[in-house]
């Protein structure tokens, strides 16, 4: 499983979102810190889930970095986040 199955798998199992999308923008990031050749390294993700209800912007994407903690070890060096809670 490369990198961003492994996101979609963890942020899918972890918070049920009602919308995900992970999108490798690793190229975009050639040249900088981080980079690797090959990718899977820079990813942006867009969640929207009720698990997000009532927290801080901040408590969001902690969250979702304790679930990534494997995949920051294993080499992923950056998420731009986009977390978006459900309406009740």
């Amino acid at each position: 499983m490369n990198m961003r199955e492994r996101i979609l798998s963890k942020l899918q199992l972890a918070f049920d979102p009602v919308a995900l999308d992970v999108v490798d923008d690793s190229e975009a990031h050639r040249g900088h810190g981080g980079y690797r050749e090959g990718g899977n390294t820079h990813f942006n993700v867009a969640i929207k889930s009720s698990s997000f209800n009532g927290l801080s912007r901040v408590a969001q994407q902690r969250l979702i970095n304790k679930e990534l903690v494997q995949e920051f070890e294993d080499g992923l060096h950056a998420l731009a986040l986009s977390v978006e809670a459900t309406s009740d």
